[in-house]
């Protein structure tokens, strides 16, 4: 993960990785054909981690608030989260920043299901209990959260992200007011009449 999440799949060394495990390079292929398999792997367990962490966290939050304070705490626990790991945070860039399409289409779609498995069912969910109107279309919600969720997770710790909200460098806490604005500009999307 430390290889890949700081130098990518492309510049990312299998010798590097050997070396560190104290292994021989050709002992990496008896468990995978080839670098893009391994490199895959990886970035699978990495969404896995950041699922599974997620869903744990997720269970802690308040569900008798309405929707979007229920999704400000979320989005604030995963704002927590991503300072708290940095090799999954560097695996997460590593997938959204790689060159290759064909290399970062097999990352992103593996990364993008771990985060629906998540998504999709909560929204779900929480336009049952009408708190999302009837109308609203969850999957544009969802692909908004999509696009959302790896924002938030890498614009405060990679230049040139943000141009817009100014994440750049700001803590979980000092995220906040952001999360908030962006929850205030997407409600329209999603809250039912008053």
């Amino acid at each position: 993960m430390r290889e890949f999440g700081e130098h990518g799949y492309s510049t990312g060394s299998l010798n590097t990785i050997a070396r560190e495990a104290g292994i021989a390079k050709g002992s990496l292929f008896q468990y995978f054909t080839d670098k893009l398999e391994f490199f895959a792997f990886v970035c699978d367990e990495a969404s896995r981690r950041i699922r599974e962490e997620m869903e744990r966290r997720i269970a802690r939050v308040d569900f008798d608030q309405p929707f979007d304070e229920w999704l400000f705490d979320v989005l604030c626990e995963w704002t927590e989260y991503w300072s708290d790991h940095p090799l999954e945070r560097a695996v997460t860039a590593a997938t959204n920043f790689e060159l290759d399409n064909s290399v970062r289409s097999v990352v992103r779609d593996t990364a993008n299901q771990h985060y629906l498995q998540v998504v999709h069912p909560s929204l779900k969910l929480w336009q049952e209990r009408g708190d999302i109107r009837a109308d609203a279309d969850i999957d544009v919600l969802a692909t908004l959260l999509l696009m959302t969720l790896p924002h938030l997770a890498l614009a405060p710790y990679y230049d040139g992200l943000d141009p817009v909200l100014g994440l750049r460098g700001r803590t979980p806490a000092e995220q906040r007011p952001i999360i908030r604005r962006l929850i205030e500009g997407v409600k329209p999307m999603f809250a039912p009449p008053a």
